[in-house]
């Protein structure tokens, strides 16, 4: 036989003997029956706690969510739903902490000869081991407490997942490794918290839509507007509050501008922006059509409307607007039909020179 034959078998040997008393070790301290009796006790008595804990939280949830519910102030309503956010993330984080006191308490009861120190060696070698497992739940882990951190959203916050097209829906739990969204049909969603890439939230819970309506008749508009909300289904989950008149302005001889706001239900919104401006031209009579126009739709959310005036007031100081133009030359001298004309024509040119100055 030769020497490397020897030398090989002298080896083998050496490891058998080697993983023998590895496996030895791990079934005497790890697969015993009073570490495995004691392991399960603590993690019964973590679980049971955990559930107890948590239907206590829970109802402690529920109760700021009604009272959230009967506030009216739109700050005071925000408050308390991060409130509810907290504490249902805090059921998590709980019952995660009562494990690892499971475990420390099954190590340190089951192991008393050795140090604790091991335990987390043992876990890092795990983790190592079963990467591939452990890591996506630590990147949920990661991005939920990021967004928690940032608030991004919270229990009872419409919102709309980016990139998926139609995932949107009510909130309705909020966990450091997922998140559960009840669709507008009543589907639950449980989406990973690693694959929100972006958020839209709908803070009023509610799309407001405007319909702007040109008519020669007002009373015969207002009628109309009328006549339409009586066809339009409500509801919670359909158009949340019918047409309402917010203004009604003639802009001119015989001509009336009206603008009537309502509110949907998000993903509803094809209720006023498509049916309600079917109805209102199927109620203008043919015979003697009152509209001069198809009513215009569109969203009229007034925070936003503030956002963007002070926007648009802003882009005015630009240093290319404060640099008056000077006017057009059919502007700059009075036409020869507004000579003819007199004093009408006069006055309509006076018109448009003030409505060119106040554009530029």
């Amino acid at each position: 036989m030769s020497m490397y034959g020897i030398f090989s078998a002298s080896q083998l040997d050496t490891s058998l003997e080697k993983t023998k008393g590895v496996l030895d070790q791990i079934t005497s301290t790890f697969l015993s029956g009073k570490s495995i009796l004691t392991f399960i006790i603590a993690m019964a008595i973590a679980i049971i706690l955990g559930r107890i804990i948590a239907a206590i939280m829970r109802r402690i949830a529920r109760s700021v969510s009604r009272t959230a519910d009967k506030v009216q102030d739109l700050k005071e309503v925000n408050r308390l739903r991060r409130i509810e956010t907290l504490i249902v993330l805090a059921v998590a984080l709980i019952r995660m902490i009562l494990v690892i006191m499971a475990v420390y308490f099954w190590w340190v009861y089951a192991h008393p000869n050795q140090q604790p120190s091991a335990l987390i060696g043992a876990s890092a070698l795990v983790v190592i081991v079963a990467s591939a497992t452990v890591g996506p739940i630590l990147r949920d882990l990661a991005y939920g407490g990021v967004m928690m951190a940032e608030h991004w959203f919270g229990v009872g916050d419409h919102i709309r997942v980016e990139p998926f097209v139609d995932l949107q829906g009510v909130v309705e739990r909020v966990t450091l490794r997922s998140t559960r969204i009840r669709g507008l049909n009543g589907e639950i969603i449980w989406l990973s918290n690693q694959n929100i890439q972006g958020v839209r939230v709908l803070t009023k819970g509610v799309r407001t839509i405007a319909l702007e309506i040109f008519v020669t008749d007002l009373d015969a508009g207002l009628d109309i507007i009328e006549e339409t909300n009586l066809r339009l289904p409500t509801g919670p989950l359909m158009v949340v509050r019918s047409l309402h008149i917010m203004s009604k302005i003639e802009v001119g001889e015989g001509l009336w501008h009206i603008t009537a706001i309502g509110e949907t239900a998000p993903g509803r919104e094809w209720l006023l922006q498509d049916y309600a401006r079917q109805i209102m031209m199927e109620l203008d009579p043919d015979d003697h059509p009152i509209m001069k126009t198809e009513p215009i739709a569109h969203d009229a959310d007034s925070d936003a409307e503030r956002r963007f005036a002070r926007t648009v007031q802003n882009a005015r100081k630009s240093p290319l607007q404060r640099k008056r133009l000077p006017l057009p030359q059919s502007l700059s001298k009075p036409l020869k039909g507004a000579k003819r004309a007199g004093q009408a024509g006069k006055a309509s040119l006076a018109a448009k020179r003030k409505q060119y100055k106040k554009i530029q």
